[in-house]
């Protein structure tokens, strides 16, 4: 066969569901729920359906860089209105958007765990356990976003049943009863790699973190290990009038804004030029694999963003993550992933305080010595 035949007769067979299926993107189809694919997406301006599975209104958000792992569904539930129980074999990290209300989760010794939430709380739901959320409010919808693993186990098992029916239990996911009120332990490892235990979060905006020097002036960091998931959560923090160091990891790190506004430059090795996004509380986007991104605060009072991924600091689930975590704040040029100030393209600084100047911001950024421009990696 020529190779055009090949490729036709290759088209043709998976046409016909025979070869190269894609289980979770068709499942993800067939919940006649809104499918919304961008690079960026304002999860307050995505419109939902109603899903009879869930029992609220809701929509898939699959981010263009989101990798093969995890994807974000995103929960509308109405004035006075609750979803229906639900129990899975896949993680969920839940980050609420707007409104207010409660999440009920019940053990495996069937005692019942409820936390009250709001615009800004983050919760980690045990594996396989049964909960149920309430929108606490008579007069306005409240809004989640899950980051979930259900791409990984829909692609792994290509068993609906499997996921939604398994009896399985995992009580060491629960932790104690505070866990869930926001209690927690700090577990203090070094800059960047200190994490917080507990299940909930009820104010991300008003949570401290310690500083993390070596990923930018005056940036702060804290990594969350949620109901013992292999999921991976981060806030950091930017001050006013400063940015991040570039960097580059493998995809699907989910990025919400938390506080404040700004924007992202992303660009490829080797690419000409940036591609910018600017965000506010309620856009998400994912970095795609290997993409260089930096972030920069243009508030006039310190920003905060949450990342969330499949495969965390504590359960890495893969080699290339446990090196990512290793070296995240490594220098490029000593064979790490980050890019020092020193080391980036002239005109990301000329960009910021040129936009700050704009605004009346007054730029807090160190001043550099700045050594030859790498192209491939500066731009």
């Amino acid at each position: 066969m020529t190779r055009t035949e090949t490729d036709a007769a290759v088209v043709e067979a998976a046409n016909a569901g025979k070869l190269l299926i894609r289980p979770y993107l068709e499942w993800s189809k067939d919940q006649k729920i809104p499918v919304v694919e961008d690079f960026a997406v304002d999860l307050l301006a995505v419109q939902t359906e109603p899903w009879d599975r869930l029992g609220a209104p809701a929509a898939f958000v699959h981010l263009l860089g989101r990798g093969d792992w995890a994807s974000v569904i995103v929960a509308a539930i109405p004035p006075g209105g609750a979803t229906d129980p639900q129990r899975h074999l896949f993680e969920e990290v839940v980050y609420v958007l707007t409104g207010h209300g409660n999440t009920v989760v019940r053990d495996v010794a069937g005692r019942e765990h409820s936390f009250e939430w709001g615009p800004r709380s983050l919760f980690g739901l045990p594996l396989n356990a049964q909960y149920r959320h309430f929108n606490a409010s008579g007069a306005e919808e409240a809004r989640l976003a899950s980051v979930t693993s259900l791409p990984l186990m829909l692609n792994a098992f290509h068993d609906e049943s499997f996921v939604f029916d398994n009896p399985g239990i995992f009580p060491d996911r629960f932790g104690d009863e505070g866990r869930f009120r926001g209690d927690g332990e700090f577990v203090q490892v070094a800059p960047g790699r200190h994490m917080w235990e507990t299940n909930f979060v009820p104010d991300l905006a008003d949570f401290e973190m310690p500083e993390w020097q070596a990923r930018g002036a005056g940036s702060r960091n804290l990594k969350f290990v949620l109901a013992e998931s292999t999921m991976h959560a981060h806030m950091s923090e930017m001050p006013v009038g400063t940015y991040k160091k570039g960097h580059r990891h493998a995809p699907d790190f989910h990025v919400f804004t938390v506080d404040g506004h700004g924007y992202s430059l992303l660009w490829y090795e080797g690419d000409a030029d940036f591609t910018r996004i600017d965000w506010r509380h309620g856009v998400v986007y994912a970095p795609a694999d290997q993409q260089f991104h930096q972030h920069f605060n243009t508030s006039a009072h310190p920003s905060r963003y949450l990342a969330v991924a499949y495969g965390g600091l504590r359960y890495p689930f893969t080699e290339e993550r446990r090196q990512h975590f290793m070296g995240v704040d490594k220098s490029i040029t000593e064979g790490g992933r980050q890019i020092d100030y020193a080391d980036e393209d002239p005109r990301i600084r000329e960009i910021y305080e040129a936009g700050l100047a704009r605004d009346g911001i007054e730029c807090r950024m160190p001043p550099v010595h700045r050594r030859p421009v790498d192209r491939r990696h500066a731009r």
